[in-house]
């Protein structure tokens, strides 16, 4: 894709009333919709009238311990997705699957059906899982160390890979005269065997149309940089500042050459929350009316989970107990995520109180308020610096915030010219601009 034509990449990230921690207590939330089909169809109507990339769904394997503070319920995601293909026609569908609490015949199974139920417009968010209360979900004591479970997760997605590529693009012939399905020829075992899978194959549905559905990554430690070099076609990171988005940004189109990709074909996505108003005051108002509306209690325990250390021992507008907490290695669950919120902390010298407001609307991903040419004026400041190709959109307030996007910030954008006015393609894959060639060169 030439620079001239190069467009600005939306996905919108859901999740149930959104982003902000208590947005399910605001009087525009609808709570009890939270396992509503109808309710999330919207949303996807919503972006796909907004000419988005993609739609994606997290997934956790747990239920936290904060369920009292927020709405947590969620559906599984590649039930859902089937049901919200139904009801869209170009947008993309994002699953997050764990390549630690799953096995690589099922998950290639599962994304090659998405992508024939959409027409090719399926995406894989690989996670690697975190926190040792999701593997006592599945038979295990405690959660694989942070390096084990990126070689684990290196490896199932090889044997994914194969396992897709098992049924050639000819293999059905379908000659009812002659009684011929499909060409045996053409059909081929995986023939995996490595450290931590064994698989035969080959897969028993038919090469789907995107043969490989769009591969994301959401981890930003070095092991996850490292692995979003080498796999990844989008990456969905947190970056609190445009320096730091720059770094990262350079830093993994840089590695991914060194695997012999190009850095055109990996997207950079930072997650972005906006408060949009009619003017700045607006604006500012609703992120703090969302402020306003925290408990404590949950703040407090979201921010003990993500700093491995009970942060309910310390005043809460005491300073963060920044010497006393793990070193970044010992972690085992996000180590990104803590080093954020330990830099964001020492950066601007936070209370505990302080830390978990300026968290409490999306977890220290980029936060900002104002109207939409100002929001559109930093996204394009952001796309044109080198520090993003598009971004995971995260709206604080669900629907009301998708909405307020889609119908005043989406024209701005395309008044300047770097977002799209339709969709050109059919698939994610030509949403994005990516090529499954690529990487079959990583087979």
């Amino acid at each position: 894709m030439s620079q001239t034509k190069r467009q600005l990449h939306l996905n919108l990230f859901i999740m149930s009333t959104g982003h902000h921690e208590a947005s399910w207590r605001h009087p525009d939330a609808s709570p009890h919709m939270a396992t509503s089909i109808e309710y999330y169809q919207k949303l996807a109507q919503t972006a796909e009238r907004g000419k988005m990339d993609s739609i994606f769904l997290a997934e956790k394997y747990r239920l936290p311990k904060s369920i009292q503070h927020r709405v947590i319920p969620q559906m599984e995601a590649f039930t859902l997705l089937s049901a919200i293909a139904a009801v869209t026609k170009r947008i993309g569908l994002t699953a997050t699957a764990s390549t630690t609490y799953n096995e690589p015949y099922h998950i290639a199974r599962k994304f090659a059906s998405l992508d024939h139920i959409s027409g090719g417009r399926a995406g894989w968010n690989i996670v690697t899982s975190t926190g040792d209360a999701t593997a006592r979900n599945f038979s295990r004591e405690e959660h694989m160390d942070h390096r084990a479970r990126y070689d684990r997760g290196r490896e199932f997605v090889e044997v994914v890979k194969r396992l897709w590529d098992s049924w050639q693009e000819d293999s059905l012939v379908i000659d009812k005269e002659s009684g011929i399905y499909a060409d045996l020829g053409k059909i081929q075992a995986a023939d995996f065997k490595g450290e931590h899978f064994s698989v035969r194959g080959a897969l028993n549905i038919p090469r789907s149309p995107q043969t490989y559905p769009v591969l994301v990554q959401a981890g930003s430690s070095e092991d996850g940089k490292e692995f979003a070099a080498e796999l990844a076609e989008v990456v969905f990171t947190v970056q609190h500042t445009l320096e730091d988005a720059i770094a990262f940004y350079a830093d993994v189109k840089n590695r991914a050459r060194k695997y012999g990709r190009s850095a055109e074909q990996i997207k950079i996505l930072p997650g972005f929350i906006p408060y949009v108003g009619d003017t700045e005051a607006e604006a500012r108002d609703k992120e703090r009316e969302l402020n306003e509306l925290s408990v404590s209690a949950y703040g407090i325990q979201c921010l003990s989970d993500t700093l491995q250390k009970d942060m309910s021992k310390y005043p809460l507008d005491g300073p963060v107990p920044l010497d006393e907490l793990p070193s970044v290695h010992e972690i085992k669950g996000q180590q990104a995520r803590f080093q954020l919120y330990v830099d964001l902390a020492r950066r601007e010298n936070l209370t505990i109180r302080e830390l978990i407001i300026r968290t409490a609307g999306g977890r220290g991903h980029f936060t900002f308020a104002g109207t939409p040419v100002q929001i559109a004026d930093v996204l394009e400041k952001w796309f044109r610096s080198g520090a993003a190709d598009g971004f995971n959109l995260m709206p604080p307030l669900l629907p009301v915030g998708l909405d307020d996007f889609v119908t005043k910030v989406i024209p701005e954008l395309q008044n300047r010219g770097i977002y799209r006015t339709e969709y050109e393609g059919r698939t994610l894959r030509e949403h994005l601009g990516v090529d499954v060639e690529s990487l079959h060169q990583k087979v």
